[in-house]
């Protein structure tokens, strides 16, 4: 009799064998074996059920209490498995099935392995799957370019572009006639038409690697200036609640809701793959999910089915035959690509670069202070009709953008037009970035300001005494867990004023007053040719900080969001 077969009859004492018992104990015999009986049918069939499960723990099972560990039967441990997969989460349901078509019946331990994993997850594991099917080709250069090797298997499984959902009630404040846009999204941020903005690492999910692509390319195409172009996409990185996201947790967050107002003010604006969008709103929950591809910087999740170089690819052939069409459009994914996709890079690091900058970003409560040069040299023109000025004002409002909620700001201009002027005077009241200042929200003050700003003609430049000014002021704001920062730009070198001194004495008087207690970084950025760019070094050496030339005024709006990005990144 094989394992796999009950006998038809148990055995038992024949009617001979009983002789002359009473009744009675007859029945007593009876109810011990039948006791015996229902033991056995108990531990075969939680044995079968382990051998079912390939587990040490059976699944869900009735209340009988469970046997003595001594009379557990063994299971052998199940082998390694012939293929390892690792599926980007969302297509790894798909996968699966397919993988359980090629499961041998009868067979307890499954020839195929597959876990479901998001690439940058995958690309920093050690353990390497032998079939690797994530969501964007790109991670397959970035793994080529890290040495690691996997060779495509016919033409790519699936398509989902990246959509910007959102709870269809804020749905009309950036959806206008079923279209909606990156920079759209960037400008109702800025001016907290929409409360809250999410997004997922850049390093580790496509979705948030695709989505810094897509708002990149967005900003690009919105400005010639790419300096510009920059502190745009800088400034919704700044507004985000939250850059590293789980797209999964959110749409469990989002089922769980008990009201679309909730659901506004606790994830508000996201993007999502389509496929991850399309399964939400099936699943019928109280919070209905809206959804539109940015038409500006249009990015898609393609899904290749990659194998690893050395791995024998029989058992790797049948699975990728096994992953049909109808499975994949069944589960909300496209068959073909979509037309006017944002172009990705030609290499992982082109791609990877503004993702690692996004990804580092420290959305800690900074406390700013800008010094603005407006001595007379800001006057002088750059050709046509630009002024080094009218290149501040534009690219000082966009960088105004950049400062989030948490952000405590001032600024002053410095530049002495007469013997008996200050230093520097104050522009706008040192205080919380949504706080007043002059009757008027301190945002909204600071890009004013900075709209209309007009250096004096005959100004001086007191650098120096600024700097050691703005040092001093900001080293009594400092505060644990809000790092205070003084960004200063500056066309010139110090001089043509009572406040002039040597670059020595400067440096001294700096060293001086460091209390490594209490640091305050200083962010130069020296703005064209005659920049005093060693004295700028040496400011920014001495307490931390970094200094960046911008010795074409032009690149004015780069070097500001290099000076941010310093401030934010500590790069």
């Amino acid at each position: 009799m094989s394992d796999n077969e009950w006998p038809r009859e148990l055995p038992g004492p024949s009617r001979d064998e009983w002789g002359d018992e009473p009744p009675q104990a007859r029945s007593r015999v009876l109810l011990s074996a039948s006791l015996v009986i229902v033991v056995l049918l108990v531990a075969g069939g939680v044995a079968w059920q382990l051998m079912r499960n390939g587990s040490a723990q059976p699944a869900t099972q009735p209340s009988a209490a469970p046997l003595p560990s001594s009379t557990q039967p063994s299971v052998t441990p199940c082998p390694d498995a012939e293929l390892t997969v690792a599926a980007a989460p969302e297509i790894e349901p798909v996968i699966r099935a397919a993988a359980g078509t090629l499961h041998p019946a009868g067979q307890r331990c499954a020839p195929i392995e597959v876990r479901a994993e998001e690439p940058g997850v995958t690309l920093a594991s050690t353990d390497r799957p032998d079939v690797w099917v994530p969501s964007s080709s790109a991670w397959l250069r970035i793994a080529e370019e890290n040495k690691l090797f996997y060779r495509t298997s016919g033409a790519t499984l699936a398509y989902s572009p990246v959509m910007l959902a959102a709870p269809e009630a804020i749905g009309r404040l950036y959806i206008k006639d079923g279209k909606t846009t990156w920079n759209g999204l960037i400008e109702a941020v800025a001016d907290e038409r929409i409360p809250v903005a999410t997004m997922s690492d850049p390093l580790k999910t496509t979705n948030g690697l695709l989505s810094v692509h897509g708002v990149y390319a967005a900003t690009a195409l919105a400005s010639k200036d790419p300096g510009i172009a920059q502190l745009r996409a800088l400034t919704l990185r700044s507004r985000l609640a939250d850059a590293a996201a789980d797209p999964g947790v959110l749409l469990t967050r989002m089922a769980a809701e008990a009201d679309a107002t909730s659901a506004v003010y606790d994830l508000g604006v996201f993007p999502l793959i389509e496929q991850q969008l399309l399964s939400y709103q099936k699943g019928g929950h109280r919070v209905a999910l809206t959804g539109v591809a940015p038409a500006d910087g249009m990015v898609e999740a393609d899904y290749p089915y990659a194998v690893r170089k050395g791995v024998k690819t029989g058992l790797a052939d049948r699975l990728r035959a096994a992953i049909t069409k109808t499975a994949l459009t069944e589960a909300g994914f496209r068959a073909e690509p979509t037309a006017g996709g944002a172009r990705l890079p030609g290499t992982g690091k082109a791609l990877l670069d503004p993702a690692k900058q996004w990804a580092g970003f420290q959305t800690l409560a900074f406390q700013v202070l800008l010094l603005i040069d407006a001595s007379g040299s800001m006057n002088e023109r750059i050709g046509g009709s630009a002024t080094k000025a009218s290149l501040l004002r534009e690219s000082g409002a966009s960088a105004a953008q950049l400062f989030n909620r948490d952000t405590t700001i001032g600024m002053w201009y410095f530049g002495a037009g007469s013997a008996n002027s200050p230093a520097h005077t104050e522009e706008v009241s040192f205080g919380p970035i949504n706080g007043e200042a002059g009757g008027k929200p301190r945002r909204e003050a600071l890009i004013e300001k900075i709209k209309t700003y007009r250096p004096q003609s005959n100004a001086g430049t007191p650098l120096y005494q600024s700097v050691l000014d703005g040092v001093d002021t900001m080293r009594e704001q400092v505060k644990p867990g809000k790092p205070s920062v003084v960004v200063v730009l500056t066309d010139g070198a110090d001089g043509g004023t009572r406040f002039a001194m040597s670059n020595q004495e400067f440096q001294k008087r700096l060293t001086a007053g460091l209390d490594p207690a209490r640091p305050v970084p200083v962010i130069a950025v020296g703005y064209g040719p005659d920049a005093n760019m060693p004295a700028l070094q040496s400011m920014a050496k001495a307490t931390g900080g970094q200094a960046i030339a911008a010795r074409n005024p032009a690149d004015l709006a780069s070097a500001m969001a290099k000076a941010f990005l310093a401030a934010r990144t500590g790069s």
